[in-house]
């Protein structure tokens, strides 16, 4: 992604800058021309829109990397009293709810929200946090390992408990990572919650438990993070391969393959993995204005940066995620090599918000002990 490899984006250059932090009048601002935006690992953007960006509003962003998102949000929620920055980026639909029942974010409108696609919207009544991207976690896979096997690629959840495909997929802690709780909260959506499953496959009633009881017994391996799923265990992957990647199935996302062709050097005419459409979850991630931000007023200039169109047509070839803006433009190698699913699995944030904790409770006790 940055710096012209798919995993400098995740690997992420660690702690960028720090910020002067702390308590102030809940966002009015402060005389500070540095706003500071905490983030997970995957943050990026192209240094000639962030500079124009600075130049614009005489506002220098300093960019705190904090992990992977599920990581950057607890530390987020933590130090929520004396936060990191002023404007966090990078909570999705699978963690939302723990930041705002948490009071991670205060309120404000940023300009641009009217013209944020309807289905994205979430919290119109207090505006806490704002859509910036959306995109599909799946399964992806090798295709040379799966042509040298003559073995037919999985394509759904229920393909990967199939005796073929032992041993082949590595996927990460759900309880640490954004896309491996995206990937559970997925085989929720598909099977249910004991007994309501919608899958000939697993109807043996115990719902998305079961069917990862069938998944360990076939062999998933359970990685903390998608850096380490794909570019090391991913034998798909450009770096997976030099890694010694050993691992033709990976949780990663729709975009990708598009990633794998546009840095790659040569580029192929033809992406190098594939997508399981039918393993599909759709996310979405927002950012806010932290609670006790030092620098609100920078803050909010950022948030509503974010929303540009400058920003949203500069963001997917940077973070490989589709924009949440209207008539914002999706690069023709997204169309090409990494569609967004056509059916995905998706989850109300309500029921999300009622189980999750429980959930990863249960899947850490019944996959990793």
């Amino acid at each position: 992604m940055n710096t012209k490899k798919y995993c400098a984006v995740v690997v992420g250059l660690g702690l960028v800058t720090l910020s002067a932090c702390g308590s102030s009048d809940g966002g009015s601002g402060t005389d500070s021309k540095t706003v500071t935006l905490v983030s997970h690992d995957s943050w990026a953007v192209s240094k000639n829109v962030l500079a124009d960006f600075e130049k614009r509003s005489g506002y220098r962003v300093r960019v705190l990397k904090d992990g992977d998102a599920g990581q950057a949000v607890n530390k987020a929620i933590l130090t929520k009293d004396n936060p990191q920055g002023d404007v966090f980026f990078g909570v999705d639909n699978t963690l939302l709810s723990r930041a705002l029942d948490n009071g991670l974010f205060q309120s404000y409108e940023a300009k641009g929200s009217d013209l944020v696609l309807p289905e994205y919207r979430v919290d119109q009544d207090k505006h806490r946090v704002t859509p910036v991207d959306t995109g599909d976690i799946c399964v992806n896979y090798d295709k040379a390992y799966f042509s040298e096997h003559k073995l037919n690629p999985p394509t759904s959840f229920d393909d990967l408990i199939k005796p073929a495909y032992k041993n082949l997929l590595v996927t990460e802690n759900a309880s640490t990572s954004s896309p491996g709780l995206g990937f559970l909260l997925g085989s929720a959506a598909k099977y249910g919650d004991g007994g309501t499953s919608r899958s000939s496959e697993a109807e043996s009633g115990g719902g998305w438990q079961d069917y990862w009881k069938k998944l360990k017994a076939n062999g998933v391996k359970v990685v903390d993070g998608w850096e380490q799923a794909y570019n090391e265990e991913f034998s798909g992957s450009s770096t997976g391969k030099k890694a010694g990647g050993d691992r033709p199935l990976v949780v990663s996302y729709a975009s990708s393959p598009p990633a794998e062709v546009i840095y790659a050097d040569p580029k192929p005419t033809t992406a190098p993995t594939g997508v399981a459409e039918g393993t599909c979850f759709r996310q979405v991630e927002y950012a806010g204005l932290l609670s006790n931000a030092a620098n609100g007023k920078g803050g909010k200039a950022l948030l509503d940066f974010l929303l540009s169109k400058q920003f949203q047509d500069d963001m997917p070839l940077n973070m490989f995620v589709y924009p949440v803006r209207e008539a914002a433009q999706v690069p023709p190698e997204f169309v090409k090599f990494g569609p967004q699913a056509k059916d995905p699995e998706t989850m109300d944030p309500a029921r999300i918000a009622g189980h999750r904790d429980d959930w990863v409770k249960s899947w850490t006790s019944l996959v990793l002990k």
